[in-house]
């Protein structure tokens, strides 16, 4: 599969709560449900799942209660939200589960309110068939009226599938339970939840309610109303759940379709774990499909992670510990941050070659004083060079600019092919964290080896980082006129009606530092 379709198959993960096609169910007690969305939402390989889910799972939140029952993970493909969904897995990993019920929502089957136990013996991912417990399942049909033994939503639906792997890695031996829930009454889920929990009592049982947030604001809109969504999801109270979730759609906010696609499998599980003697829900982290180096920030979906508990102590925050160093003295990097960054940098694309997956970088908290401070990735092979991206100037975090920005120059740059596998051990990276750029009087006032210089004239523009001129032995005219040349413009193009910008770089990593 190639980089471009991975991608865009990706942004497909991100974006999935419409409708499917329609699929043929499989009805025998004896059927296994094969993947409907491997390759897409994660990789089809077997290994390089395995791989993707272990990543994860190695960069996921540190759990925030002693004892869950239920936990709450996102469902779009797992180089957007994968990460969420593992801080949601992380919070029961260690533990055993015979069976481990996954309460998925409905994006294929308009008009269904029911609630579908999926019948067959299994359900295939490419890392093996994980068996179906069901007994259980044909216990919970027995326990709630709306409930029914069907495969036809479940065929194409997603919701369910993207959570199967990470049980299977963490608990292989567990059976699981495939259900989804596809009425968002609450007084509905309420009762199924209570019946389910009944069902599941003194076993030795998860439940995980598959669900995304809010689609499709900006990040800024997604933050602010998928925060509310969670904090009402941790109250345990279904009916808040729902009227806060109903709000946010009613308030008519610009491009938000939905607040959670995923309600109707949140109430229940949260209705269950009560039943079970859940006392409290945690937010143990959250992200929208901005934050990867992927996303945008125009268009988003948001991701939670959540876990209901029975012990009483105060749960941590959901952040990650943040570095102690945030804000760098006079506005300056230490060494240990641009190494951090660094690592981040090549994290980013070892791990996109490696598994298909993308860190969030939320490890890292350097606060730069001055708006619009721009950041640069250059990778060279060889001494030469292999790809380079950046920003002038961004209001992203500085962790979340640098891994975006590695990963265009690893495999968006248009001057190179993509970057292979191969080639990563015999890469250099270098991060370039720039000063605000200001506008200069005269050319004149280029300082050849400490600016980098952007040229703006004629609807075009071009930059050169500080470091080009001294590599390619320029003195001022020459810098500028390559530059135009850069730019598509005449050389001297400089000399009349050009706008010229500096700024300067503390470069971090290259191969002094590999």
């Amino acid at each position: 599969m190639t980089l471009s379709r991975l991608v865009v198959l990706g942004m497909v993960g991100a974006f999935a709560c419409g409708g499917s096609r329609a699929g043929v169910a499989q009805t025998t007690s004896d059927a296994v449900r094969e993947p409907a969305v491997a390759g897409r939402f994660y990789p089809a390989s077997g290994d390089k799942l395995d791989r993707a889910v272990h990543a994860l799972l190695d960069s996921a939140a540190e759990a925030r209660t002693q004892d869950p029952i239920a936990i709450v993970a996102p469902h779009a493909g797992y180089v957007f939200s994968g990460q969420v969904a593992a801080d949601a897995y992380k919070q029961v990993a260690g533990r055993d589960y015979d069976v481990v019920v996954i309460l998925g929502a409905n994006h294929t089957q308009a008009g269904f309110n029911a609630i579908a136990v999926y019948p067959g013996r299994g359900f295939r991912t490419p890392l093996g068939v994980a068996s179906v417990d069901q007994d259980v399942a044909r216990a919970v049909v027995k326990a709630d009226v709306l409930a029914r033994l069907d495969a036809t939503p479940h065929v194409d639906e997603h919701s369910i599938e993207v959570q199967v792997p990470f049980v299977q890695v963490l608990f292989p031996s567990a059976r699981v339970v495939p259900i989804i829930v596809g009425t968002d009454d609450p007084e509905t889920a309420s009762r199924f939840g209570r019946a389910l929990g009944r069902t599941l009592s003194g076993r030795r049982a998860l439940v995980v309610a598959s669900s995304d947030l809010s689609h499709y604001p900006d990040a800024a809109t997604a933050s602010r109303v998928d925060a509310e969504t969670l904090n009402a999801i941790a109250t345990l109270d279904v009916n808040t759940a729902h009227r806060v979730a109903g709000d946010v759609v009613a308030r008519r906010l610009p491009q938000v379709a939905t607040a959670a696609c995923g309600l109707a499998p949140v109430m229940a599980a949260m209705a269950a774990a009560k039943a079970l003697g859940a006392s409290r829900g945690v937010v143990v982290s959250y992200a929208n499909s901005s934050q990867v180096a992927v996303g945008e920030p125009d268009r988003v979906v948001g991701y939670g992670a959540v876990v209901f508990a029975r012990d009483p102590a105060p749960g941590k925050s959901g952040a990650r510990e943040p570095s102690p160093e945030r804000r760098p003295a006079n506005g300056r990097l230490t060494a240990a941050q641009g190494a951090a960054l660094v690592a981040l940098a090549r994290d980013t694309i070892s791990r996109f070659l490696d598994s298909g997956t993308l860190p969030l970088g939320r490890s890292l908290d350097i606060q730069i004083p001055g708006a619009g401070r721009g950041a640069f990735v250059t990778l060279r092979k060889g001494g030469e060079l292999r790809g380079c991206i950046g920003r002038i100037v961004s209001d992203e975090p500085l962790p979340q600019l640098v891994s975006r920005v590695a990963f265009e120059a690893a495999f968006r740059d248009p001057r190179f092919p993509p970057l292979s596998a191969g080639e990563l051990g015999g890469v250099d990276v270098e991060v370039s964290v720039l000063s605000p750029p200001r506008r200069i009087p005269s050319p004149e006032s280029v300082v050849v080896g400490r600016h980098g210089v952007v040229l703006h004239k004629g609807g075009r523009s071009a930059v050169f980082l500080p470091s080009v001129a001294t590599e390619q032995g320029w003195d001022r005219v020459a810098l500028l006129d390559n530059l135009c040349g850069k730019a598509g413009l005449a050389g001297r193009c400089w000399t009349v009606g050009a706008e010229l910008e500096v700024f300067e770089a503390e470069v971090f990593g290259g191969a002094s530092h590999r």
